[in-house]
């Protein structure tokens, strides 16, 4: 797909997700979070950074870590991520934290800006994530840390059919790239691509936990990376996709609920 497309179809992709993503995937979500928060090592006072914030999952607990006196901006390419975050900043009265909308590949921030840069699974949906990486490094002070998590191999992802079911109907594009950075080796070659030096990881296996089809159909179709591909579903075709994604998972159901395999890959490393 051409880069300035996929950008587009991100965009409103995330658009169309942003009513869903917090709701669906929050309790699932958390551990790696929490985990990547840990790895980037926040103080207070410091100054961060995170691309692809979303609606303030990780946005809010960093802010809280670097008061008194640190900022978070938060970035994500979706006007209604950004207004969504912005507003809930407000409610739990965070005033350390900005949002903006802006593309991660081509920041408009000064060169050596920040002493932490995040971004939560946002790297896997971008046109050119050896660019957004070379982005975090170069608005990063010498000896600033990167914090990074992305999801793991696709064999260890047991939701990974939504990918092919989609694409079966709705060309989406998003299924090649989207499990690249998991791979073995693949994320510290990309970081250490950008300029990046003391590269750690942890490889994080979790189990997904959805209380019932209902939730995980939310979390997976309207909530997840096909959900723009799904606006393009009529009633027959989504009833179909939703038919051969829960054959797919049917393994992990357990009574009404569905505890399915994730993998995640943290990283961390200094500028």
């Amino acid at each position: 797909m051409d880069p300035r497309l996929q950008l587009r179809v991100q965009r409103y992709g995330w658009d169309a997700a942003a009513t869903h993503y917090e709701n669906s995937w929050r309790g699932n979500l958390e551990g790696v979070q929490q985990h990547m928060l840990a790895m980037a090592d926040l103080a207070p006072g410091q100054q961060v950074l995170e691309t692809a914030a979303g609606t303030g999952l990780v946005t809010f607990p960093a802010a809280r870590a670097i008061a008194p006196g640190g900022h978070v901006t938060a970035t994500d390419l979706s006007g209604v991520m950004v207004t969504r975050g912005a507003t809930q900043a407000a409610w739990h009265d965070l005033p350390n934290v900005s949002f903006e909308r802006q593309n991660a590949e081509a920041l408009t921030f000064p060169d050596a800006s920040f002493d932490r840069a995040l971004c939560a699974l946002g790297l896997m949906y971008m046109p050119d994530p050896d660019a957004a990486l070379a982005e975090m490094k170069r608005t990063l002070r010498p000896g600033g840390r990167a914090a990074l998590a992305v999801w793991g191999e696709r064999r260890n992802c047991g939701w990974a059919a939504i990918f092919p079911i989609t694409d079966a109907r709705v060309q989406s594009e998003v299924c090649p790239m989207f499990f690249g950075l998991g791979a073995p080796g693949a994320l510290r070659a990309a970081t250490e691509g950008a300029g990046f030096t003391g590269y750690g990881e942890a490889r994080l296996s979790t189990t997904l936990h959805f209380a019932s089809a209902a939730d995980l159909l939310a979390a997976v179709i309207d909530g997840g990376p096909v959900a723009m591909a799904a606006k393009r579903f009529d009633p027959d075709t989504r009833s179909d996709v939703e038919t051969e994604f829960l054959a797919s998972v049917a393994s992990h159901k357990t009574g009404e609920a569905y505890e399915i395999p994730g993998e995640f890959v943290i990283a961390t490393a200094t500028a």
